[in-house]
């Protein structure tokens, strides 16, 4: 049985905050750990019947980007149920408020509100 890690490493302020975050996978086209500014990892636990989630980012992720992130997240996640159980309807639904976000994120940024 072939096997596959993914490796998070999280480097931390003094206020455990993060600074730096790096990541690498086993199947990854990368031969060492890249930096990313954030990630969202979403485990389902089937005895609870619910999502564990860790959302980390760093000091340096600019709030633009964290907007962006978080729709491209959501987008992600209406492809994700689609693939996974072939329900359009509620696939759809997603991505269209994904889509409406994305309007409004860009519409934020063309009138210079970059940090709102």
């Amino acid at each position: 049985m072939k096997k596959s890690s993914i490796k998070i490493d999280v480097e931390l302020d003094e206020n455990n905050v993060p600074e730096k975050i790096l990541w690498d996978a086993t199947d990854g086209p990368f031969d060492q750990m890249q930096e990313t500014h954030a990630f969202s990892l979403s485990i389902w636990d089937p005895k609870q019947l619910n999502t564990l989630r860790i959302d980390l980012w760093d000091k340096e992720m600019p709030v633009d980007q964290m907007k962006r992130f978080c729709i491209d997240t959501l987008g992600g996640m209406a492809q994700t149920l689609l693939n996974s159980t072939g329900d359009e309807e509620m696939a759809s639904d997603i991505k269209a408020l994904a889509d409406k976000m994305m309007r409004r994120h860009i519409e934020e940024m063309e009138n210079g509100k970059k940090e709102a």
